[in-house]
C-alpha cells in the first residue's frame, strides 16, 4: 500500500512541477506580448525571447523535480525537459501548427528544453 501511495505522491509531483513550468511559460509569453505591443522588436529579437522562455520553463520544472528528488536529480530534470517538449509538441499539434517549426529548429528546441532541465535539477 505504502508504494503505492509513494508512486502516485511521484506522479502528482511531477504533473504539478509541469504545471509550474507552463504557468511559467504563460507568464513569459505575456511580458514577450507587452514588449511587442510596446516596442518594436524584430524577429530575431522576438525567436530569442521565445527560445529564453522555453530555457527559463525547462529549467523551473527541472530545478522543481530536482529537488523532490533524492537522487539522480540531473536525470529527473532530464525527464522534465523532454517531458516538458512533448506536451509543448502536442499542444502545438492540437492547434494545428506545429510551432511554425520545421524539423531542425524542433530538434533544436527539444535539446534546449532537455538540457535546461537538466541544468535545474543539477542545480537543485
Amino acid at each position: 500500500m505504502d508504494k503505492v501511495i509513494h508512486r502516485d505522491s511521484k506522479v502528482m509531483t511531477i504533473l504539478k512541477d509541469l504545471l509550474i513550468a507552463y504557468i511559467v511559460t504563460g507568464l513569459m509569453l505575456l511580458i514577450v506580448a507587452f514588449f511587442m505591443l510596446k516596442l518594436d522588436i524584430s524577429g530575431g529579437i522576438l525567436s530569442g525571447l521565445v527560445i529564453a522562455t522555453y530555457v527559463l520553463s525547462a529549467f523551473v520544472g527541472g530545478f522543481l523535480l530536482g529537488k523532490n528528488a533524492e537522487q539522480k536529480r540531473f536525470m529527473w530534470g532530464l525527464f522534465m525537459g523532454a517531458l516538458y517538449f512533448i506536451v509543448l509538441i502536442l499542444i502545438s499539434i492540437l492547434m494545428d501548427s506545429f510551432m511554425g517549426l520545421e524539423a531542425s529548429r524542433a530538434i533544436n528546441v527539444f535539446v534546449i528544453c532537455l538540457f535546461s532541465g537538466m541544468l535545474g535539477g543539477m542545480v537543485s
